[in-house]
């Protein structure tokens, strides 16, 4: 037999291996083998098995690794859609289908010494005061770790090895996961009763995956409406047809407070399972031991980032992605596949039910709605009937303006007062920003000049902790300087201007002295534990403001929070990017959705310089349907998404006249391959909205057409035929979610 096999490097074609002997049996689809490739061995996957090949001579299997296959045919199959649909080579989808962790050949399982507790003997033995404690501890464990009994006990291992001479205890090696969850006290928890509109949903997901129905479902529900548990109950149904599921939350959502939800409610009784948790917060040990949960059908459930949709899981029964209209979805290296998208093509394919919920849906995927492609589930009400935030509009335009050379206040004189009323009732605030740092820039105020990154075409970003100005592109670092450093200026009056979540913090702790402030941002959070300390804190109530970018936006609930401030509402606004407007009716609605959720109503203060902009007032009020309605008429007429889908062409190089002249070469092919088609726009090319990032130029053509599939497949072939020069770069991003 011969097996046709990809090898992890990226050459775009499978290699013919024959499979010795000693093989036979343990090569199948799936499996990863080691195989001579001109002078070195190298790793590749197992894509086909065939009983003939075109060539002669063909050179054998060199290893097998591993015991089994660990990429399943559906997944595999899978892998080959991404490759085909987002213009990659095989070998690339399938490192993303596959972990790291998982793929490296050091990669293993841990093992640690475990002691174990043997029944005592008819004639025990004299044991030490110290002895017998010990014992109690492992009689009450059965089994653990014999570091962890070090720790518990306070005591020595010589003390240990002394119990497993008098025959007490054996001391062995053994497999030891490594769990990131493990020191978490999980309560059981058992469903809720579901008000009417709640029950309609779960009914109606219940009658489809009975009858393997194929169109996924949209759940639009408002903040607050429960659609995690009826999440929880269509898992309870599928796990009780004999099948799992997959969850998919956006990386900023997959907080512990949403990971203890699911683990509380499958940890005990029926049915019972464990949840394997994929996200990058985890150690590559933990990425694989969590994995391999999955791949072992020891964990039917999985909850995780936008990877987890390559989650093992056989049979799939549902998959969920919630939040669908999060960008954090979509992959922004090769292979740049969209989660969502990926989640509805694998559903289908494994005849499994996709509910895809948000209070705020993509126009895209409301848009399938709208010709009968998805399937509508309405939630319109909070849970208990609890209403709405009111949400209030602050004009900054009328705020009192500072004195000349001052500092705009931070604070609108309503959002102030706002905050000193919740300090007063011991009441909660979120305060929310998405812009980290002090200040924006550094501005001279004689000359116009601005403190600029010198690999990339953007202001540098003043941080006042760490006393530097940095670049948020490229991560470069310099010194404040004294005076301005443009060339034959030098003037002393140079100032910050703009502001970050630094800046808000800084303001509150010197308007509000004696709150309990706490921040939340890439600049605080170092380790991995900072997170879940912040949060567990903000529920505890021991801190009174939370200030945060987008990740304090979704997925928290704390009922004591009563005030949500937007410090800048319009910074999304103003993008170069045709989707600002839905992103920004998106992020103050979720943002919004953070207050009022127990028993006092909330309040919500938008500070914007734009107040009457449509998305600014559609979140106002609640209306998604308005805004959607508005937005897809200025869609419709330039043809943009969901009218027509987007590949961008992105030529990158050190060299600006170089990207220059191969981009528009790359146009007039573009024009002699695709100039008879209907319906497709080539736009560009044109300089990308960041022009400069980390020392290259950037270029682009934009594609729009009705016909995606045809064209992903036929860029495939051109960018694997064109020729480009080694110091230019050419990406293509199928359905981007950034233009930038």
């Amino acid at each position: 037999m011969i097996a046709r096999v990809t090898l992890e490097i990226a050459l775009r074609r499978e290699f013919d291996y024959s499979i010795p002997a000693e093989f036979e049996g343990r090569v199948e689809v799936g499996t990863r083998v080691k195989v001579p490739f001109g002078h070195r061995t190298v790793v590749g996957v197992v894509t086909e098995i065939v009983g003939s090949s075109s060539q002669t001579q063909l050179r054998p299997i060199a290893d097998v690794l591993g015991t089994r296959s660990l990429v399943t045919p559906k997944v595999l199959a899978l892998a080959r859609w991404i490759a085909a649909y987002y213009c990659c080579p095989v070998e690339t989808a399938l490192k993303s289908v596959l972990p790291e962790a998982v793929r490296r050949e050091e990669a293993g399982w841990r093992e640690r010494l475990h002691v174990h507790f043997l029944p005592t003997p008819a004639a025990p033995p004299v044991l030490t005061k110290r002895q017998e404690a010990i014992l109690r501890i492992i009689e009450e464990w059965r089994s653990l770790p014999l570091q962890d009994l070090l720790r518990i006990g306070e005591t020595t291992a010589e003390t240990v090895r002394k119990l497993e001479d008098r025959g007490l205890v054996s001391i062995a090696p053994q497999i030891d996961e490594r769990d990131p969850y493990a020191r978490e006290r999980i309560l059981p928890t058992t469903p809720l009763a579901l008000n009417d509109e709640q029950s309609v949903a779960l009914e109606k997901i219940k009658a489809a995956m009975g009858s393997g129905a194929e169109r996924p479902f949209l759940l639009h529900g408002v903040t607050g409406s429960g659609k995690t548990e009826v999440y929880l109950q269509a898992i309870r149904h599928a796990l009780e047809l004999g099948r799992g599921a997959i969850v998919l939350v956006p990386e900023i959502s997959l907080t512990p407070q949403t990971v203890e939800r699911f683990k509380a409610r499958f940890s005990s009784g029926e049915p019972r399972t464990l949840v394997a948790v994929l996200h990058s917060h985890l150690s590559s040990g933990e990425r694989h031991d969590e994995w391999h949960k999955i791949r072992d059908g020891r964990a039917r459930i999985v909850i995780g980032a936008r990877s987890a949709i390559f989650a093992p899981v056989e049979p799939l029964g549902l998959v969920i992605v919630d939040e669908e209209h999060e960008h954090s979805y979509k992959q922004e290296e090769s292979p740049r596949y969209h989660a969502r998208d990926v989640a509805v093509v694998r559903a289908q394919r494994e005849r499994a039910v996709v509910v895809l919920g948000s209070a705020t849906p993509s126009v895209e995927s409301f848009h399938n709605v709208r010709k009968g492609k998805y399937t509508l589930l309405e939630m319109t009400r909070r849970i208990d009937d609890r209403r709405l935030p009111i949400v209030r509009v602050i004009d900054m335009r009328q705020e009192p303006r500072p004195p000349r050379g001052g500092a705009p206040s931070v604070f609108s004189r309503p959002l102030r007062e706002a905050i000193r009323a919740r300090l007063e009732r011991s009441e909660q605030t979120m305060l929310f920003l998405n812009r980290r740092g002090f200040s924006t820039s550094l501005q001279c105020l004689k000359c116009g000049h601005a403190c600029g990154c010198p690999n990339c075409s953007v202001s540098l970003t003043y941080h006042r902790a760490a006393r530097k100005l940095m670049c948020h592109i490229c991560g470069h670092e310099e010194g404040v300087p004294e005076r301005c450093p443009a060339p034959g200026c030098g003037d002393p009056s140079i100032r910050f201007a703009g502001l970050g979540t630094e800046r808000v913090e800084d303001a509150l702790r010197t308007g509000f002295p004696k709150a309990r402030i706490e921040r939340m941002d890439s600049d605080t959070l170092k380790r991995k534990e900072d997170y879940r300390r912040i949060l567990t804190e903000f529920r505890l109530g021991r801190i009174d403001i939370l200030v945060g970018t987008q990740m304090i936006a979704k997925g928290l609930h704390f009922p004591n929070v009563t005030l949500v401030g937007i410090v800048h509402a319009d910074l999304s606004l103003h993008q170069a990017d045709f989707r600002a407007g839905e992103r920004t009716f998106q992020l103050l609605t979720q943002v919004s959705g953070r207050a009022g959720r127990g028993d006092v109503e909330g309040e919500v203060f938008v500070q914007s310089f734009t107040p009457f902009h449509p998305a600014i007032q559609y979140a106002r009020r609640h209306d998604f349907i308005g805004f959607y309605d508005q937005e897809v008429e200025f869609r419709e007429q330039l043809r943009y998404p969901p009218f027509a889908r987007v590949a961008l062409l992105t030529l990158r190089g050190r060299n600006e006249d170089k990207v220059k002249l191969f981009i528009e070469h790359l146009r007039r092919e573009l024009g002699k391959r695709f100039g008879d088609w209907k319906n497709l726009i080539i736009a560009g090319p044109a300089p990308a909205p960041l022009v400069r990032a980390e020392s290259h130029f950037r270029h682009q053509i934009m594609l729009r057409t009705v016909a995606m599939s045809r064209l992903s497949t036929d860029l495939g072939l051109l960018v694997a035929e064109w020729p480009l020069p080694e110091d230019l770069h050419l990406t293509v991003d199928i359905d981007p979610v950034n233009l930038g």
